[in-house]
């Protein structure tokens, strides 16, 4: 086993020996020299720290009060809503989606917001040439901004443009295709992903730079290439929606400096992507008379109430297995609503086909919308319509009951603001005093069967 060297220190000036002597031959102060213990007892250096010391780090108390970070507003509204009020310096950004939904569209016009709003910008394209960016730029009409374009996956030339460039925002469209040269892989990777993610992401830390990467997404909807990535970065975002509908949703699953499951809401153009500032009016625009099987769910996404409808149909099955059929919602969790209306409310659903949609392309994953759930499957069983103007919300135990959910009040003031005027919700849901809704509070399913459907 080789041998291990030891260090002697002096206490006064930090000087470094490797015997001990009474005086310490740089400040010449005696009895000051001790011996250094090495950070790993034992094991070779290669696979330990070994001896070598590093330098202490500077340490804070959690009383000590800090700015918050500066943040530069693009202007558009919801793509800021989502990062949280806007672009933090050296921040590292993750942006998700399925091809051709439209990621490239939405941070060619943020890169163009971003650049009038005094940023440095560079767009680094790895996917697609230097002249189809262009095209697209001028179908947006933002051929005159000031946005700088580079169509490169080198790495390693990248970093090396960037460092001489010095801008304040890189945009890398897609961290699939970047390589380093230093990792023996084919581009799009484990490790080229890994290695390409964790370069950027420490540039953008040590030089003050903001990027935002572009990932694609595996057919599970997940972002592809090693988790790693989303643990390097500051914030997730996912670009989803579906290819029949216009609408396009920006959700924020990771953000360090904002709050998390924010939602932005664009809708697809022929001039690109457009903001909705009232994306309950949207998802609610095709709502015609009141149907069976249809109900306005009352949700909040982030910090945001959000109004969608609920749809849908049960049929008489022709199969020997009912089929269970979810779009936009938890089918596991549509399961357990019809157990429990058949265990504790008597109400069967077998031998029937159970279809449930969310209308306009929306995916709600809160607990609350179980009784709107409940609703639109007994409207539609019974073939009865619930009333125009009411909306439902509440989450479902397995006993039956009913349980209030959060933000009651910011839920009745938006339902208020698009013209309803009555509510079903649990009891002991605080609903304010100024909602201006007939509020409707039920206990449990069994009441709210026998008092909305006149069965029990």
């Amino acid at each position: 086993m080789a041998k291990v060297q030891k260090n002697f220190v002096c206490a006064n000036c930090g000087a470094v020996t490797t015997k001990w002597s009474g005086r310490c031959d740089g400040c010449g102060e005696w009895n000051t020299i001790s011996e250094e213990k090495p950070l790993s007892a034992s094991g070779p250096s290669k696979k330990t720290l070994g001896g070598m010391r590093g330098k202490e780090i500077p340490l804070s108390s959690l009383s000590a009060k800090e700015a918050p970070p500066p943040r530069t507003a693009s202007g558009m509204d919801e793509f800021d809503r989502v990062l949280g009020g806007g672009l933090v310096p050296a921040s590292a950004i993750l942006v998700g989606g399925d091809p051709g939904i439209g990621k490239s569209t939405l941070l060619l016009q943020a890169a163009a917001k971003f650049a009038g709003a005094g940023l440095k910008v560079i767009y680094i394209s790895g996917e697609e040439a230097s002249a189809q960016v262009r095209m697209r730029a001028q179908r947006l009409g933002l051929a005159e901004a000031s946005v700088q374009l580079g169509a490169e996956t080198n790495l390693r030339d990248i970093l090396t443009t960037l460092e001489a460039e010095q801008p304040d925002l890189v945009i890398i469209d897609s961290i699939q295709t970047m390589w380093a040269d230093n990792v023996e892989s084919a581009p799009g990777s484990v490790s080229q992903v890994r290695a390409a993610a964790h370069e950027l992401v420490t540039f953008a830390k040590t030089r003050g730079v903001s990027v935002v990467l572009v990932g694609h997404v595996t057919k599970e909807g997940q972002l592809a290439g090693p988790r790693v990535v989303e643990h390097m970065v500051d914030t997730v975002l996912y670009f989803e929606g579906e290819r029949g509908h216009q609408f396009r949703l920006l959700r924020a699953v990771k953000n360090r400096f904002g709050p998390a499951h924010e939602i932005g809401v664009f809708e697809m153009t022929g001039d690109g992507l457009s903001e909705v500032t009232n994306p309950s009016a949207l998802f609610l625009s095709e709502r015609d008379e009141p149907v069976p099987g249809s109900v306005v769910f009352a949700g909040i996404e982030g910090t945001r109430p959000v109004l969608v409808e609920f749809q849908a149909l049960v049929a008489p099955s022709p199969h020997a297995q009912a089929r269970r059929t979810v779009v936009g919602w938890d089918g596991s969790r549509l399961a357990m609503i019809l157990a429990v209306l058949e265990s504790r409310c008597g109400i069967p659903f077998a031998g029937l086909d159970v279809y449930l949609n969310v209308a306009g392309g929306m995916k709600v994953s809160e607990p609350a919308a179980d009784l709107a759930v409940a609703a639109a499957l007994l409207s539609a069983r019974e073939d009865a319509a619930l009333p125009k103007d009411c909306v439902v919300f509440g989450e479902l135990s397995l006993s039956g009951g009913l349980r209030p959910v959060g933000q009651t009040e910011n839920r009745l003031k938006e339902a208020k603001k698009l013209g309803f005027s009555s509510a079903i919700a649990p009891s002991h849901s605080k609903a304010g005093e100024k909602s201006g809704m007939a509020l409707r509070q039920m206990s449990d399913l069994i009441g709210f069967v026998g008092e909305i459907f006149g069965a029990g």
